[in-house]
């Protein structure tokens, strides 16, 4: 027999719990229950468990010790931080799935039909009312842990699942694809910034330099998580390049060492910073990326990422009539499908010609921490 109670979550939503319990001469041979965001997937779920369920075997396979796509995505986490620790924006979606009503699900029930529920619930009131792109970023970012969960694992997972859910909410409308981002800064709002970030500087001399880092970024096409991995050691003196250890690629995440030329207004940045520690730019990555959207919180900037500061130097590049295996052997692109994404012309000229904020970059002292001499 199967029920469905509805509960009230922390947050003042509905969610919906579905429980099969079936008996054989009066003992309880088996229990099962999943929560869902709707009520009408919950229904639909108990009376295709109970259809499958009544199928010779299927009680005996149904009571093996599966486990849930909270437990995978743990061991998901444990195993790639060996290896590398995950960008911050995939580390924090996946633990909010596994935290959510989708990650008490276990691997043999994953199918399309809990995919597509899950990301219509996220594009919902109760979900967040996220984006059709985020919901789909979700999606993408749990198939990374699905994909080795059968193989690796040996969890039964479908592999057409997340194939189908993809091509479902295709069907119904919904593009989930990321919006190509095309956001660059102005030199005004450089000027706000910069000008905030040299105010900083004058009252906290060892905090993050964020001017040698704007600039750095800027003119280099650099990360900031791989501006922050360089070392002295990984420069070429002679051919003035640097090598960019674990360069992000979709289809090689480590040990995809690039060597890439620096333009000489990146050079020359570089060379005003300290040679006390292996690391150029001693600083961590969350806090560039913190203090950065402080500032553009402070100066009332809307909607400016330091990683735009990559979009910005390899759009000025190209608007200074350089070609595409030149710019390419700056910012480390290997195809122009890549790179074309970085890619928004202006016009024509270095609009950064006769920056007065160059010079600026370059003289401005630096003076590293205690904690950062550590």
């Amino acid at each position: 027999m199967a029920t469905i109670r509805a509960r009230k979550r922390t947050d003042g939503s509905t969610s919906y719990t579905a429980q099969i319990r079936l008996f054989r001469d009066g003992v309880q041979v088996y229990q099962e229950s999943q929560t869902f965001a709707r009520k009408q997937a919950a229904q639909a779920w108990v009376r295709k468990r109970e259809t499958e369920l009544d199928q010779p075997g299927a009680i005996e396979r149904a009571n093996r010790k599966g486990a849930t796509i909270k437990e995978m995505i743990d061991r998901y986490l444990d195993e790639m931080e060996k290896v590398r620790p995950l960008g911050k924006t995939k580390l924090a979606t996946l633990k909010a799935i596994s935290e959510s009503y989708l990650g008490k699900l276990n691997d043999q029930d994953i199918n399309s039909q809990q995919l597509v529920e899950y990301a219509l619930w996220r594009m919902g009131k109760e979900g967040g009312n996220v984006q059709p792109q985020t919901a789909g970023n979700d999606l993408a970012h749990l198939g990374a842990v699905l994909s080795i969960a059968r193989p690796a694992w040996g969890y039964e997972v479908d592999p057409h699942a997340m194939t189908d859910a993809r091509r479902v909410l295709k069907k119904l409308g919904y593009n989930m694809k990321s919006r190509e981002r095309d956001r660059r800064p102005t030199l005004d709002e450089l000027d706000k910034l910069l000008k905030h970030f040299q105010g900083i500087q004058a009252r906290r001399p060892t905090s993050i330099n964020m001017l040698k880092m704007t600039g750095f970024a800027l003119f280099s096409t650099r990360r900031q998580e791989e501006i922050t991995r360089i070392q002295w050691a990984d420069l070429d003196e002679v051919s003035k390049r640097v090598l960019v250890r674990d360069m992000k690629n979709p289809g090689q995440k480590i040990g995809n060492d690039v060597w890439c030329h620096l333009p000489p207004e990146a050079w020359a940045i570089l060379q005003t910073m300290p040679k006390v520690l292996p690391e150029i730019f001693p600083y961590s990555a969350e806090s560039v990326s913190a203090s950065w959207t402080r500032a553009c919180h402070m100066v009332g900037i809307e909607d400016l990422h330091f990683h735009d500061l990559r979009h910005d130097g390899v759009s000025r590049l190209f608007e200074m009539d350089w070609d595409i295996p030149r710019v390419a052997s700056v910012s480390g692109h290997r195809d122009w499908n890549s790179m074309r994404r970085y890619t928004h012309l202006r016009g024509r000229g270095d609009a950064y010609a006769k920056w007065e904020w160059y010079e600026k970059i370059l003289q401005a002292p630096i003076k590293l921490g205690a904690r950062t001499l550590k």
